[in-house]
């Protein structure tokens, strides 16, 4: 049987929007996977009483408590301090963390004041999850039906200790593991797709089968519990070969890394390679591609050529022709496409140029109007794209324009 789970994080600063709970996203990402089913995710700020009272409402209703934050060596950490006293612990002092603690401060040449030490208070009979990232130790004890999980809050330490020590942890063989597999749909709303696939979705049990809406794209997760994540991802495959033939070209199966990941993988399987000239999307393809380890066998390098006078200047693009068809036009993003190619001496190039706003627009040129080119030196092919009739962010705009180019990548590198 699945346990059921409670995420609760803990900071005023989370409460009143300045740091977004990156934490809790991640941990119920992970928990799925062996079994864990968070049904609650609550944000408390730094107060005892209303940590409490969170504490005994999880305490009541799930088998598995995850705490994020409020481990630190400040007056207003006091987590460790409400939760033994909610479940009737003694907090003691872990003398090897107290010595991992002093060890970091010595190696970076920095005083260890005082309040540090409280670091190393830790629930008596708690498993210690020691931080390699930082100095607040994670733990987790039982108290009666409940597991009871604390981690440190800042991401970049909490997020490898959910996988180094809470994930084995709670792990347990006979609740099988979830494995999923993800399928990604171009050119088809949210709405449409959901239409087609209404009788498997109803029909799909194990494995199952639902929607998320992404940036200019329907994300599919095709998820199956099996003993092992082999038989897991086995399990999936009819009901994955059964949607990609429904919706054809305009989808593929990811495979971990996204868009970009498919492109650099279709680019390697195939011998080719890539360049990109970027105007509105300032530089943004190049990172999605750069983003990747190893991906310099195929993507060969880009150029943000933001104003007129680069595109002149860098892609040798004629100034008569920016003139006369403007810097957002057909025949510019052809000129892009065709001429990064050349320059860096690659299978394929992308042009990407547009208008991403708020301001700039005209009733000819409004705002969301990009431009996306793909050449290969015997054709190159233009897009038209209309991005702001939804009254998009800049920022919208921008990844619209990206994935669409890399789609249209896709694509080409598919026949």
């Amino acid at each position: 049987m699945a346990r059921k789970s409670e995420l609760i994080a803990v900071g005023t600063e989370l409460l009143l929007g300045e740091i977004v709970n990156t934490d809790g996203a991640y941990i119920a990402s992970r928990l799925k996977d062996v079994g864990v089913e968070v049904y609650h995710q609550t944000v408390v700020g730094d107060n005892p009483e209303r940590l409490a009272s969170a504490l005994r409402e999880a305490a009541g209703r799930s088998d598995v408590i995850v705490t994020t934050g409020g481990l630190g060596p400040t007056y207003d950490d006091l987590t460790k301090e409400v939760i033994a006293r909610v479940f009737g612990k003694k907090l003691v002092r872990d003398e090897a963390s107290l010595a991992h603690i002093r060890e970091f401060f010595r190696k970076r040449g920095r005083e260890m004041t005082p309040n540090n030490e409280k670091q190393a208070d830790l629930p008596e009979g708690a498993v210690i999850f020691k931080n390699l990232w930082g100095t607040a130790p994670g733990c987790a004890f039982e108290s009666g039906k409940n597991t009871v999980i604390m981690l440190p809050g800042p991401p970049a330490e909490c997020e490898p200790m959910t996988d180094t020590y809470v994930i084995p942890y709670l792990t347990r063989p006979e609740d099988g593991v979830l494995t999923s597999r993800f399928i990604r749909v171009w050119d088809v709303g949210e709405s449409a797709v959901e239409a087609r696939l209404h009788d498997l979705m109803i029909e799909s049990v194990n494995p199952t089968l639902a929607p998320y809406a992404k940036y200019g794209s329907v994300q599919l997760r095709v998820a199956a519990k099996a003993p092992t994540r082999e038989e897991g991802y086995a399990l999936c495959g009819p009901l994955v070969e059964k949607i990609l033939g429904i919706f054809g070209d305009n989808a593929y199966e990811e495979n971990g890394d996204g868009l970009p990941g498919f492109v650099f993988s279709l680019l390697k399987k195939r011998g080719m390679t890539l360049s990109a000239a970027e105007s509105c999307t300032g530089g943004l393809i190049s990172k999605m591609m750069t983003d990747l380890p190893g991906v310099s066998e195929v993507f060969m390098g880009g150029v943000c050529t933001y104003s007129n006078q680069a595109k002149s200047a860098l892609l040798g693009i004629d100034p008569a022709l920016i003139r006369e068809k403007g810097a957002v036009s057909e025949e510019v993003a052809r000129e892009m496409a065709e001429r990064v190619r050349l320059r860096f001496s690659t299978d394929l190039g992308i042009g990407v140029t547009g208008i991403a706003g708020p301001g700039g627009g005209t009733p000819e040129k409004p705002v969301g109007l990009v431009y996306i080119a793909l050449s290969d030196g015997k054709r190159t092919e233009v897009k038209k794209c209309e991005f702001g009739t939804l009254r998009r962010s800049r920022e919208r705009i921008r990844a619209d324009a990206a994935n669409t180019a890399l789609d249209m990548t896709r694509r080409r590198l598919l026949g």
